[in-house]
Parts: structure tokens; sequence; C-alpha cells
């Protein structure tokens, strides 16, 4: 998903996340260009997702606090998994 969101030019939105609007009118537009693109990228998880996570992520605000919840649920998975292969290869 990653490389997906990077090859859409849209990864800048998740890494450093949407900035904190100002005062400033040319950055109140930017700013509205920017939650029009994320979402797009909260578009784009929504597709990746099966339907019991897509219940969990539906309260985030922003695609990076969608990217960030996905992280470290699955994070756990990944950790478990070597875990399993590290035991399989001792047996």
């Amino acid at each position: 998903m990653e490389n997906f969101l990077r090859s859409k030019e849209y990864w800048n939105l998740i890494d450093p996340g949407i900035p904190q609007p100002t005062d400033d009118d040319t950055e109140k537009k930017n700013l509205e260009e920017l939650k029009l693109k994320d979402l797009k990228v909260k578009n784009y998880l929504f597709q990746a997702i099966d339907r019991t996570m897509l219940e969990t992520i539906l309260k985030k605000e922003t695609s990076k606090d969608i990217w960030d919840l996905l992280k470290q649920k699955f994070k756990g998975t990944t950790m478990v998994k070597c875990a399993q292969l590290q035991t399989l290869r001792r047996e």
C-alpha cells in the first residue's frame, strides 16, 4: 500500500500529515487542497481494508491516523509470524 500511495504522490500526506491551519489565505487554500487529497488517500485505504477493520478506522479523521492505526494493528501480526518461523526452523 505504501508503494501505491508513493506512486500516486500521496505519501507526503501520511508521513508528515496535514499541517495545522494558520490565518494566511494562501495557506488556507493549500490546506483545502491537502484535505481533498487526504480524502482520496482515505478512499484508497478504505478499498484495501476488509470489512471488520473498516468499522474501526471510520472513526479516524485523517489518512495519517488510519495509517498509524493499521501499522500498529499489523505490527504484532508480523512479529508473531517471525516467531512462528523461528520455531519451525528450530524444529
